[in-house]
């Protein structure tokens, strides 16, 4: 079955680093855009960065651009966002999004999410 596990969050002081990784199996990950997206309390839920199926276009939020990278390695599954100089409106849970729509077919597979508390 699909499933998509989100890892690497976490408490990080401001100014600070993390790696977000989601794990991806049960789908042809190579054929699907990835993205991530967040949570904070009271908000609804935002994209923040996607990528191509082949990575080589990229998308970002204007809140992150210049401090997130997203990435993914096919080869093993598994999709990446680095996010440098976090700051405390960062903090939200982080999620991870696989979605391709076809003619016949429209999938849309998500992670449970990861904590990500920027504080100090």
């Amino acid at each position: 079955h699909v499933q998509l596990v989100e890892s690497g969050g976490g408490l990080v002081q401001p100014g600070g680093s993390l790696r977000l990784s989601c794990a991806a199996s049960g789908f042809t990950f190579n054929t699907y855009p990835m993205s991530w997206y967040r949570q904070a309390p009271g908000k609804v839920r935002e994209l923040v960065a996607s990528i191509t199926s082949t990575g080589g276009t990229t998308n970002y939020a204007d809140s992150v651009k210049g401090r997130f990278t997203i990435s993914r390695d096919n080869a093993k599954n598994t999709a990446y966002l680095q996010m440098n100089s976090l700051k405390p409106d960062d903090t939200a849970v982080y999620y991870c999004n696989a979605f391709r729509a076809t003619v016949i077919s429209r999938d849309n597979y998500w992670g449970q999410g990861t904590q990500v508390t920027v504080s100090s």
